[in-house]
């Protein structure tokens, strides 16, 4: 039998949304093992000067628990 958890996480990129997932899976897989899926729960975005400068999303990360 497995037995998931889920956290949040928050990510940010200057170029893409898809670049922020990217970051954010990369960087909680170094310290979170077992990620098996993750779910975008929010966007935004960073205007400065009428321009967007950074991309944030708001990921809820779900990894399977050790058998230990």
């Amino acid at each position: 039998m497995s037995v998931a958890k889920v956290i949040e996480i928050s990510s940010e990129s200057p170029k893409s949304f898809e670049d922020a997932i990217v970051q954010g899976i990369t960087k909680a897989s170094k310290s979170v093992h077992g990620i098996k899926s993750a779910w975008v729960k929010e966007q935004h975005v960073v205007v400065e000067n009428g321009k967007v400068t950074s991309y944030r999303v708001d990921l809820k990360v779900t990894f399977v628990l050790d058998d230990k």
